[in-house]
């Protein structure tokens, strides 16, 4: 990520390896300088795939981690350069073409070869191929209210986004959090401990609610609500107020309440990103649809990371149940199943989701999915801070939330990834080392 003082931001489109020349096809144009699209390329070089990579991104940046935005970055604890994925100098060693700054408007397949096509970009570039990839994440959900396009209603999303609200924290006093999820508790949290009043507005009956289960979600409500957040459940918002110079001043709720706040930060989900996936013709429903394999409906189109609706991965499920997941565990993943795709083997991505969530000083660890269970089993050691939440369906272990607890956490994943269980009797004595029920 670089800021708009710095030379890189003034650097030409392409970085890295040369462009093929015009009308020469790249082997294979990645869509989306994302986490899964670096760890595409990537992958793809190390089994071997020796064609020239087009890396194509949309913003004005070298490919970067976001996590940290929301939290360390925001807060001064790490530096630009920290977040950055590669150095130019892997590009060029790795015959890999990175376009920065460009979007794809329009896609032209090739009649005669379905795999291959045209990719067009608003600068008017035109990017051959003959394989396309398509790792273009997701986009955050717009709050359609009146005054939520004031300055100072801002989004965390991007390096961008992060950039701007990173300019506007030093003159705020008071910050409205929208959302309840992930990233509006991470950045609450974070904006909490730069010495901020946060008011954290959550639509829902609980945090986090499409996430963890009921006792997760108000050990995180008490446990924010201890550290100084002022969180607020169940609340609709019905204006953004401007002051006299057209900045945010507050927010007007619908009960009539009015909450001061010169940045209102939203963080209400996001959508997937499926427009080229249309343009295409392949089969979108909650993201792009694909096999196994990483493969979209066309059966050419490779598609990894947050925008994928796959068949769910964890080893057992249904055949027919299928799953979106958002988490750099699943962006790194299933790009080396598509990256085996490309390469003409057939590698099932199969394995055990896992989350996690720095909300000031709790760290959220979350392994496997807990949809459909039956029974849980709570674990608070409130001597040393740590709190886990055990997850079962029919007896068997499928999940765990776990709050400052990572030998929890790293014992349920084990027994996940190796198809084992632990006891629920036992798990339920909170002075009994979880690895050692594994069975």
């Amino acid at each position: 990520m670089t800021t708009a003082t710095t030379a890189q931001t003034t650097m030409p489109s392409y970085a890295g390896a040369d462009a093929p020349a015009a009308g020469q096809a790249t082997g294979l144009l990645i869509i989306g300088a994302s986490q899964s699209g670096v760890q595409l390329a990537g992958s793809l070089r190390a089994l071997g795939f020796d064609e020239h990579i087009t890396l194509l991104g949309d913003e004005d940046h070298r490919p970067y981690q976001r996590p940290a935005l929301s939290k360390e970055w925001l807060q001064g604890k790490v530096g630009n350069e920290s977040l950055i994925f590669r150095t130019n100098d892997y590009w060029v060693d790795h015959n890999v073409t990175l376009v920065k700054n460009e979007r794809i408007e329009d896609i032209q397949r090739d009649a005669d070869n379905p795999g291959a096509g045209v990719a067009i970009g608003r600068s008017g570039a035109t990017y051959p191929y003959r394989r396309l990839a398509l790792t273009v994440g997701a986009s955050p959900r717009r709050l359609d209210v009146q005054g939520g396009t004031l300055p100072g209603v801002v989004y965390l999303r991007n390096a961008d986004d992060a950039l701007h609200l990173k300019e506007l924290v030093p003159e705020a006093t008071d910050v409205i959090v929208v959302g309840g999820g992930f990233i509006g508790l991470e950045a609450a949290a974070s904006l909490h401990e730069m010495g901020k009043n946060v008011t954290v507005l959550e639509h829902g009956p609980k945090l986090i609610g499409r996430a963890v289960g009921d006792q997760t979600s108000e050990y995180f409500l008490k446990a924010h609500r201890e550290r100084g957040l002022d969180v607020r459940l169940e609340t609709q918002i019905d204006e953004i107020l401007p002051d006299d110079n057209g900045n945010v001043k507050a927010v007007r709720l619908t009960d009539g309440e009015e909450i001061s706040a010169q940045i209102v930060l939203i963080g209400i989900g996001v959508i997937p990103n499926t427009q080229l996936a249309e343009t295409l013709g392949l089969e979108v429903d909650n993201g792009i649809v694909v096999d196994a394999h990483a493969i979209a409906s066309d059966g050419t189109t490779i598609v990894a990371g947050d925008v994928a609706n796959m068949p769910n991965p964890v080893p057992g499920s249904p055949a027919d149940e299928r799953i979106r997941l958002e988490s750099v565990n699943n962006a790194i993943e299933h790009a080396k199943v598509a990256a085996y795709s490309l390469m003409g083997r057939s590698e099932e991505y199969a394995g055990i989701p896992w989350f996690w969530s720095n909300q000031g000083d709790i760290k959220l660890q979350i392994a496997g999915l807990s949809t459909g269970y039956d029974q849980t089993v709570v674990r608070h050691d409130t001597e040393h801070g740590k709190f886990s939440v055990l997850y079962y369906r029919d007896g068997q272990i499928i999940a765990a939330d776990c709050a400052n607890a990572p030998l929890d956490f790293m014992a349920v994943r084990q027994a996940l990834s190796k198809s084992k269980n632990i006891d629920a009797n036992g798990a339920a004595d909170v002075s009994t080392m979880l690895k050692t029920l594994i069975a």
